[in-house]
Formats: structure tokens, C-alpha cells, sequence
């Protein structure tokens, strides 16, 4: 069934949060009949240092102390104020979820950073990219499956009745790693590009660790189309892209190599989690759905797929470089509830 989801960060500072994570259930549980809910654990970003994506994962690796430096987050010997605030945040919001989803026995979706964008973003305690080093990202992968394991199993504890755990991996970065563009901590050269089948063996540790877990496991590359092969590869269950960043306007959403892609991967039998930017507004009819309703279904037909495929679709609002109110993103997931519900529609209809 078409589904709606999203990927946690939301407005707020620290007193914001139960009301947050009461927000999200609740409005997800209003969608349209013949639309399926996956409500997500809640990461109110307006917190400071902590708060923060890298921050929040980086407490996640298991005997691995950051602790945030001039530059960014960084690898150190010992854990600091940093660390113990991030984690503080994280048990915030766990409590949180753990009252606002009592009694709750559908999915829940929560958001870490992949081993690749890890890797690209954390610098090492005395160097580099955590990237440049062979070993210390091999190290990574394997202390982010180990903390994203015990992650699950905190959010279990949390909510008892809980059915299926999504973890989503964001990796906007893996592009850019496998291309080989990001620059080195001087900014004279690059780091070099990494090959294919090792970006494969990068993500495997963190995908098997979370289906030893029992949860599913989406790899949302936001913009970067061209490491879907890769992430079917590794054994992910679903594939989230950014939709609105692909195509023009005669045709939105439209990317025939992205596509092609898309397409190997449904018929393998990997889901398609699809991440849509806000619906423009016209004065006069209100939000402007359609337009995004045909970046999914579109593409979609022109592809060849099977229409009746779009109800295995799960829709997302497109990650912001700057949020918006609590009432904007209410309002997003009511439209995207909308959206999924046409494309439902169609499904049934074909």
C-alpha cells in the first residue's frame, strides 16, 4: 500500500519534543483511507551542537569517541561534553517516543547517516577524512552496524508493541565519494574516487547488522541517482531518491539513466521511497498536487513499470537545507497523505 513517511528532523528546541513526537503520530494517523502511515522518530535540530545528523550518529559507533572540533565532528581518544549533550538529545527523544507511541503497533522509522557519508563528514583525531583511511572507514563501518543494532533495539524497548523498525541511511554523500571530488583537509587535492565494489562492501556491514536486528533498511541517497546499483547490491530493501531534483519542468522527475536504475531495482524487488520538495501554492487552487503527483507516476509509466507497482510507493518530503515551522511540515505531510493517495488510485485502477 502507498505510504508516507518522513526523515525526523523537525523545528523545535529541547521542550518542543514530546509535543513534536505527539504531532507527527497524530497527523500521520489521519491519512486517507488506502494510505499506509510510517510514523518516524523525531530529531528536533534547533537543539545546537548534538542535535545535529552527524553529531546524533557519531555517538552512535561503538567505541569510537567523537567530539565536536573547529572543523566538524572528529574521531578523538575520549569522549567529551560534546558527546554526553548528543546523546542526551538522544535519549530525549527516545522517552519522547516512548510516550507519545504507547499502545503503538505499526512501523516506526528512524534516521542515521551511512557509513560513506560518515566517512566523508567525520575527520579523523589526527588527520584527515576518516575517508582517506582505508582501515579507519572499514573500522567505522563496522562500529555504525554495531551502534545502529542497539539503536533498534533501544527503540524496541521504547515501544513494546511496535511492528516493523525502518532505519533509514542517508548517504546525500555517496556521490560525490564515488566520483571522487571531495577535497582533501587542505583543499588542494582530492580524496580519490572510491570504486564501485567497495562502496558495495562500505554499506553491507550496516545493512546486515540492521536485518540481524529484524528491521528494514532503506538507503536514501537523496540527489545521487548513480548509487542505486550499489545499494541493491548491498542487500537494502528499499531506495529512497529525491525526485524533485531530477527532470525539468515540461517533464518533472524525469532522469531516463536514474530511471533505468529505479527500474532494475523494483524488479529485483527493492521499494522506491520517493522524496518530494514542497507543493508550489497558487493563490487561487491552493496547493499545486498534481504536478507532483506526475513526478512519481510519470517517470514511472514512461520507465515501463507496472502502474499497479506504485502502490508499493513510500513518500517523503525532500531533507531542507533550512526548516520551516511546525505548521509547514504539518501541512507537507497532509499533502503528501494527498499524493499518496492519488497515486494509490492509479495503482488500483490499472
Amino acid at each position: 500500500m502507498t505510504a508516507v513517511s518522513g526523515h525526523g528532523a523537525w523545528p523545535g528546541r529541547e521542550s518542543d519534543e514530546l509535543d513534536a513526537q505527539f504531532t507527527v503520530l497524530g497527523d500521520l494517523s489521519e491519512l486517507p483511507t488506502g494510505v499506509d502511515a510510517v510514523p518516524f522518530l523525531t530529531q528536533l535540530t534547533d537543539r545546537g551542537p548534538g542535535a545535529d545528523a552527524v553529531g546524533r550518529t557519531a555517538v552512535l559507533l561503538a567505541e569510537m569517541p567523537a567530539e565536536l572540533g573547529p572543523h566538524g565532528w572528529k574521531l578523538t581518544d575520549h569522549a567529551g561534553a560534546d558527546a554526553r549533550r548528543a546523546r542526551a538529545f538522544l535519549r530525549e527523544d527516545l522517552g519522547a517516543l516512548a510516550i507519545a507511541a504507547h499502545g503503538h503497533t505499526g512501523p516506526i522509522a528512524l534516521e542515521v547517516l551511512g557509513p560513506w557519508t560518515l566517512a566523508a563528514t567525520l575527520w579523523s583525531a589526527r588527520g584527515d577524512r576518516v575517508l582517506a583511511d582505508d582501515g579507519a572507514r572499514r573500522e567505522l563501518a563496522g562500529a555504525l552496524a554495531e551502534g545502529v543494532a542497539e539503536h533498534v533495539a533501544a527503540v524496541r524497548a521504547q515501544v513494546p508493541g511496535v511492528g516493523e523498525v525502518v532505519v533509514q541511511v542517508a548517504e546525500p554523500q555517496l556521490g560525490a565519494v564515488h566520483a571522487g571530488v571531495l577535497p582533501t583537509f587542505s583543499g588542494y587535492s582530492r580524496l580519490r574516487a572510491v570504486p564501485g565494489p567497495d562502496i558495495v562492501e562500505g554499506l553491507r556491514p550496516v545493512v546486515d547488522a540492521v536485518h540481524a536486528a529484524g528491521a528494514t533498511v532503506v538507503v536514501h541517497l537523496g540527489e545521487t541517482w548513480t548509487g542505486v546499483a550499489p545499494v541493491v547490491l548491498a542487500g537494502a530493501d528499499a531506495v529512497g531518491l529525491d525526485l524533485g531534483a531530477l527532470g525539468s519542468r515540461a517533464v518533472p522527475g524525469w532522469d531516463e539513466r536514474a530511471w533505468d536504475l529505479v527500474a532494475r531495482a523494483t524488479e529485483r524487488g527493492v521499494r522506491l521511497w520517493a522524496g518530494l520538495p514542497p507543493a508550489q501554492v497558487s493563490q487561487c487552487a491552493g496547493p499545486m498536487l498534481g504536478e507532483l503527483v506526475r513526478t512519481v507516476a510519470e517517470p514511472w509509466r514512461r520507465i515501463g513499470l507496472p502502474v499497479a507497482g506504485l502502490d508499493a510507493v513510500t513518500l517523503l518530503a525532500s531533507p531542507r537545507r533550512r526548516l520551516g515551522g511546525a505548521d509547514e511540515h504539518r501541512g507537507e505531510l497532509a499533502n503528501l497523505g494527498r499524493i499518496a493517495e492519488a497515486l494509490a488510485e492509479r495503482a488500483a485502477g490499472a
